[in-house]
């Protein structure tokens, strides 16, 4: 009997004290914080150089400098060299992070594949005469004081596109290699027109324009003679050329940019004579940050990851680890 009142004691202490241990038991909650980039990963960056085939190791903030130096104009303002920093920066990461284009490179030094990238005694010699240590010393501070903030959406670094000078008004990348990128949108910046990026002009003889055409196009034929032999069918939301009919050929304004040697393809077509005019606003594709908008915004007080925040849409500048 003694044992059975023991064992009825003990059953009812388990009763009331279970609910109590697993009421107390801690629950751990799961995060869906975005991943921090640990910076050693992307302190040494592997530099190919076209010239001679060369790879370079550098650390990343030299690297840098020789990115801002060839992309930018020293005499911008601070704060626009800096938001080409952090822009320069992300696009690195983003290469490095989604696969290389090259074999035992991280990048290249060109900016027809990569970014553009001078060593610091070529852009020596190209600056004048005692501005030199001024300008170096200006992009240093611009890469050093923005040290290891990259752009992120969603938590990831983003394809950081940029270009020198958008004609006032910005690009969607789908217009230019297809598909959409959230963070990518057409923005607006006036004063751009004050940069001498901002319009130029290519003439070509009908001889010429024959040439081109048919380099890239074996079919390609035109008859001067009809009333409108060159036609602009139709303009992207940013005003740029979308679509053009050429004698016989229906192509793309980013295509027509490319045969004829076009700064950008925001341009209106004239014929005079024997010649082809095309008069052109703004220069590069357009898309994301405009070098030369930033400089202008920089002008108008904005901070350099203002600039980038005009420019990409719901974007936040992490820190590398």
């Amino acid at each position: 009997m003694k044992n059975i009142i023991i064992y009825l004691i003990i059953l009812m202490l388990l009763v009331f004290a279970i609910p109590l241990i697993f009421t107390n038991i801690p629950v751990q909650e799961t995060s869906s914080a975005p991943e921090v980039i640990d910076d050693s990963s992307y302190s040494t960056i592997r530099l190919y150089h076209t010239s001679d085939g060369s790879v370079e190791e550098l650390n990343m903030n030299e690297y840098l400098y020789g990115v801002v130096a060839g992309e930018m104009p020293a005499i911008y303002e601070l704060e626009a060299l800096k938001a080409q920093a952090i822009v320069a920066r992300t696009y690195t990461i983003y290469q490095i992070k989604n696969g290389s284009k090259h074999e035992n490179a991280d990048i290249c030094d060109s900016s027809l594949c990569c970014q553009a990238w001078i060593s610091k005694e070529k852009r020596f010699a190209r600056w004048e005469d005692g501005k030199q240590d001024e300008y170096w010393n200006k992009i240093v501070e611009a890469v050093s004081s923005t040290n290891k903030k990259y752009i992120t959406y969603n938590g990831e670094p983003i394809n950081a596109f940029f270009h020198s000078n958008s004609g006032g008004k910005t690009e969607l990348a789908s217009n230019v290699w297809g598909g959409s990128l959230p963070y990518l949108k057409v923005v607006e910046t006036s004063g751009e027109e004050a940069y001498s990026a901002y319009s130029s002009e290519v003439t070509l003889s009908k001889d010429e324009l024959i040439v081109k055409m048919r380099e890239n196009y074996n079919d390609f034929e035109i008859n001067f003679k009809e009333p409108e032999p060159i036609k602009i069918l139709s303009y992207t939301e940013s005003g740029r050329v979308k679509d053009i009919k050429i004698g016989t050929k229906e192509i793309s304004g980013v295509e027509a940019r490319k045969v004829f040697g076009l700064k950008s393809n925001n341009f209106t077509v004239e014929i005079n004579g024997d010649n082809i005019k095309f008069s052109v606003i703004g220069y590069g594709h357009g898309v994301g940050l405009s070098q030369s908008g930033s400089d202008v915004l920089a002008k108008q007080g904005y901070l350099a990851e203002d600039i980038i925040k005009y420019y990409f849409n719901n974007v936040e500048i992490s820190e590398c680890n």
